[in-house]
């Protein structure tokens, strides 16, 4: 399984941007998927998460200015992200909960950059 992330850039405080992730490979279903990220010197953080049936929960920083959904029949998870903050540059990563004849994997994306000038 592979995951391509794209859509990171260089932005001003106050614009938005929209972060997508692909999914392929062999699978049998993709259930939950996922946008993690992480900040210089911080921790990786889960942003949003968007279950299989597109039930949605956002950490409270980013509650109200992105969206999390999924597209291309669940194989692309997409993040809107609007009113974007100079404490949300980061590098983002996307997450999917796979299965396979072998059982459960979480697969990780190699990362997009957003960086938020103020």
């Amino acid at each position: 399984v592979q995951l391509q992330a794209s859509g990171g850039g260089l932005v001003q405080a106050g614009e938005s941007l929209t972060l997508s992730c692909e999914v392929s490979g062999s699978m049998l279903r993709i259930h939950d998927m996922a946008w993690y990220r992480q900040a210089p010197g911080q921790q990786r953080e889960l942003v949003a998460r968007i279950t299989q049936t597109e039930n949605t929960n956002y950490a409270d920083s980013v509650k109200g200015r992105f969206t999390i959904s999924r597209a291309n029949l669940g194989h692309t998870v997409l993040l809107q992200m609007n009113d974007l903050k100079s404490e949300d540059t980061a590098v983002y990563y996307c997450a999917a909960q796979t299965v396979d004849s072998a059982g459960y994997s979480i697969d990780w994306g190699q990362g997009t950059l957003v960086t938020v000038s103020s």
